[in-house]
């Protein structure tokens, strides 16, 4: 079972709270969240209740400060847990328009950017097939990011994005 550790200050400073399970809406445990400790397994942290808003893919570790999640501020209010997966296997096609149109390109690896090997800069719909990724709005896996469990995105609101704009991603694997 997973285990994460949300402080209200950097540092691991201030009142904390343990959470081994997902959790929809943390705001009664803490008003604003400027360190992480994550103990095991994948945690997805969100801005906003309900699974909404920026989201952050944590890995097991110690985050001193919401710069070091790549943070846009202070604001944490649901998370989810997912536990590392047993299989090596990744594999995931991404597309060049929604409802899987356009030109395909598979993936089994990371790709720190996606214009230099898929030569498109915005990708409209994904299927992952097998693992865990995480996409990345900007090259060398920087900006924004949106986890991706195995399923169909038919467009890129599915997977939480604004926008189409994925500079890269990869795959979340147990280091």
């Amino acid at each position: 079972m997973g285990k994460i550790i949300f402080y209200e200050d950097r540092n691991f400073q201030g009142q904390h709270h343990e959470s081994s399970t997902d959790c929809s809406d943390l705001s009664s445990y803490f008003s604003r969240c400027n360190s992480i400790r994550v103990e095991n397994d994948w945690w997805v942290v969100y801005e906003k209740p309900n699974y909404m808003g920026y989201q952050y893919v944590l890995s097991k570790g110690e985050y001193p400060d919401y710069q070091r999640w790549m943070g846009y501020n202070d604001n944490i209010r649901s998370c989810r847990t997912y536990p590392y997966s047993s299989s090596n296997s990744y594999r995931m096609k991404i597309y060049e328009r929604p409802d899987f149109g356009g030109q395909m390109m598979e993936f089994m690896d990371d790709c720190p950017s996606v214009y230099d090997r898929f030569h498109h800069r915005d990708i409209h719909s994904c299927h992952v097939m097998d693992g865990y990724w995480t996409f990345y709005e900007h090259p060398n896996y920087m900006g924004r990011q949106y986890f991706m469990r195995p399923g169909e995105y038919k467009r890129f609101g599915d997977w939480g994005g604004s926008c189409p704009s994925v500079g890269s991603f990869r795959r979340m694997m147990h280091y």
